[in-house]
């Protein structure tokens, strides 16, 4: 397993993080906090923004507008089963969504969340080096001090990319707490 390999592979992590923590909304609108919904359209679960176009007019609001009026209320059902919090309104040509403003303990639940996802990523990361180190050990041609050059410089890379982790709950704990 290469550096180009294993950095990859941690780049990935940081990267699901990142979009993880988009889906935890942080008491404004952002289209985001839609993802992974599904609406039965025709029969068929399809993700809600290749029906609809998402947009933010104001700070606290989402309005979607689906390219076929037809599916409007499969939209509304699907919003609803997905169980975010927010009470979708339909007024016959789009969905318009009011968050409303977080209070103290959703804002605590939302950290809490939060930092779950920063610890699985750190846990993943951990995968990741053990991977490294148990492919470093297994190569019979490597020598005893390349082998432990090459440990530490795995070790340097988990170090930087639980730093970026840390870096990342910090500012997602920001936005949640932020009134």
């Amino acid at each position: 397993m290469t550096n180009e390999e294993i950095e990859l592979q941690m780049m990935h992590c940081i990267e699901t993080m990142e979009s993880r923590l988009t889906s935890i909304r942080a008491g404004r609108a952002n289209p985001a906090m839609l993802n992974g919904i599904n609406v039965e359209y025709y029969g068929t679960p399809t993700p809600l923004q290749s029906l609809a176009n998402i947009t933010v007019p104001e700070a606290r609001t989402l309005i979607i507008k689906p390219f076929d009026k037809g599916c409007l209320k499969d939209i509304v059902r699907a919003i609803n089963e997905a169980d975010l919090g927010i009470n979708p309104t339909d007024n016959g040509e789009s969905v318009i969504m009011s968050i409303p403003a977080l209070t103290e303990d959703r804002r605590r639940e939302y950290v809490k969340q939060a930092k779950e996802i920063a610890e699985e990523t750190k846990i993943a990361l951990r995968r990741v080096r053990q991977e490294a180190n148990d492919s470093i050990k297994n190569d019979d041609e490597i020598t005893e001090d390349e082998e432990k050059r090459l440990m530490d410089e795995v070790q340097k890379l988990i170090n930087d990319y639980n730093k970026k982790v840390d870096d990342l709950f910090k500012e997602k704990e920001e936005e949640l707490m932020q009134v």
